[in-house]
């Protein structure tokens, strides 16, 4: 194999026949580029190779699933994989366009013992990226990124014989199957269906319609020019859209999408955003009455209620704060034996009985309207009503480049460690499990930590008593943040 050069110029011969890959693509969890300027496609038939060869090495049955998102070059960048892949002796079964979760639940559908998606998940046009994983429901981790980033960049991936392609039609069918089970509504509702153009409109408002919903479909038709906007049900663009989109046909709720279907932001009926974390809360409490003492694993960036909800206080639910990233919460899920993990993103990770353990937003819109249904008196916006009070900011991300961030984040971490307090509130302690959350007396905290998977900072405050201390926590992080020069302007703001 070839070693990829960081960079090749464009618009020549060997931009046509040379690997391109940059390495700041490999992340935590999963890759992403910019395509074509961070990856070409001999690039990404390179990246094949080395998961191919990655397989081998770690004794894998040479078998993967393979499904690409719905973008105007998405094909050709699975195209690139597949040839990789079957490079290294690798049985390739092509499950066609598809979401992320649909391409997870191929691996148990298809009993598959590996899975390899091509998307850019939220990230815009121009992005594209591949998840992966050996270990169902897992997906790769730091470790098994770092291996495979090794293999790839090294140009050590092995060429062996016996690969094949293998079309696998069915596999939507079986997914949407899956999904509703044997679940009808036994109460009318009117479900906003959002999907930004993107590739869970191929899938969301059949499952809803198929449960008994009367679906209001928005921006559903598949386009991946995205005119509308990213599907990106964490930004407050997509939210507002959707929350219009029930004041104007006095739905009962609405449930929004992003790029590949593994998040689920939500709108009640009085067309107000609920943040994931709480819509997290209200499904924990839901799930809490007939599983009590069950773990609940939560994201750094969710809410406190999470540990500090007397409803699952009362049933003995025991909450566990983990880092962010669908692989990291994946694997804490099943290493905890927890019944269910959540992001504030929308990553809802619902473990046995409920799901399998990976992230999926069409299951977490299922289990919404079972929560509706099983609730007759109740309204979405009621429901959302009950919880304790808290004051949050959306998930906001100020630029900072890949090369930098984490140098930044540890500078800003070391300087917050030395504060007494915050905005006027007493520090009682800093949890660095994954960047800084800093806990407040009080109960209020405000985190900041290192995107993943783009070049970002990403902020979060919040308070349970006013939405004033929430500002003036953001106003005394955001003035620690600011002594870097290198963190730009944030994407969006309160």
């Amino acid at each position: 194999m070839t070693r990829p050069d960081p960079t090749v110029t464009p618009n020549t011969w060997a931009f046509l026949r040379d690997p391109m890959i940059a390495p700041s693509g490999f992340r935590e969890y999963d890759c992403r580029w910019q395509y074509p300027e961070q990856i070409n496609l001999p690039g990404v038939t390179a990246l094949g190779l080395g998961l191919g060869t990655q397989m081998h090495r770690r004794g894998i049955k040479p078998v993967i699933a393979v499904g690409n998102d719905y973008r105007d070059y998405s094909l050709s960048v699975k195209n690139a994989l597949m040839l990789g892949l079957m490079q290294a002796g690798i049985h390739v079964r092509d499950i066609g366009p598809a979401l992320s979760p649909m391409a997870y639940f191929s691996q148990f559908h298809l009993d598959a013992p590996a899975v390899a998606m091509v998307t850019a998940s939220h990230n815009p046009n121009g992005w594209t990226g591949v998840k992966m994983g050996f270990d169902r429901p897992l997906t790769h981790g730091p470790t098994e990124m770092s291996e495979l980033r090794d293999i790839v960049l090294s140009g050590r991936g092995e060429a062996r014989p016996r690969g094949r392609y293998e079309f696998v039609d069915g596999v939507a069918e079986a997914y949407l199957d899956d999904l509703a089970g044997d679940f009808r509504l036994s109460r009318p509702l009117k479900v906003v269906c959002a999907t930004g153009n993107g590739t869970a409109g191929a899938f969301a408002p059949a499952l809803l319609e198929r449960i008994g919903a009367e679906v209001v479909h928005r921006h559903t038709d598949l386009d991946y020019g995205f005119p509308n906007y990213n599907p990106n049900p964490e930004a407050m663009e997509m939210l507002h859209d959707m929350a219009d989109a029930v004041r104007s046909s006095g739905a009962d709720l609405a449930v929004g999408f992003d790029g590949d279907g593994d998040r689920c932001g939500v709108v009640d009926d009085r067309g107000h955003e609920i943040f994931s974390d709480k819509v997290g809360v209200l499904l924990a409490r839901h799930w809490v009455t007939k599983h009590p003492g069950a773990t609940f694993v939560a994201d750094v960036k969710s809410t406190g209620l999470f540990a500090s909800d007397p409803v699952l206080l009362a049933h003995g639910a025991q909450a566990d704060y983990w880092k962010t990233g669908h692989s990291h919460m994946k694997r804490r899920v099943r290493d905890l034996g927890a019944l269910a993990g959540f992001e504030k993103s929308g990553h809802y990770y619902l473990n046995t009985p409920i799901g399998r353990g990976y992230d999926c937003g069409l299951r977490v819109a299922v289990e919404l309207c079972k929560l509706l249904d099983q609730s007759p008196t109740q309204t979405m916006s009621a429901l959302h009503d009950s919880l304790p009070k808290t004051y949050a900011t959306p998930t906001m991300a100020p630029f900072c480049a890949d090369a930098d961030k984490y140098d930044v984040l540890a500078r800003i971490i070391t300087k917050l460690q030395a504060l007494p307090d915050l905005a006027g509130r007493a520090i009682t302690h800093i949890t660095t499990v994954n960047g800084a959350r800093i806990h407040l007396e009080g109960g209020a905290w405000g985190l900041v930590r290192a995107s993943s998977n783009t070049p970002n900072l990403v902020v979060v405050c919040e308070s349970p008593n006013s939405d004033a201390e929430m500002r003036a926590i953001f106003a005394a992080l955001d003035a620690v943040i600011r002594t870097e020069p290198d963190v730009g302007a944030y994407d969006q703001e309160l």
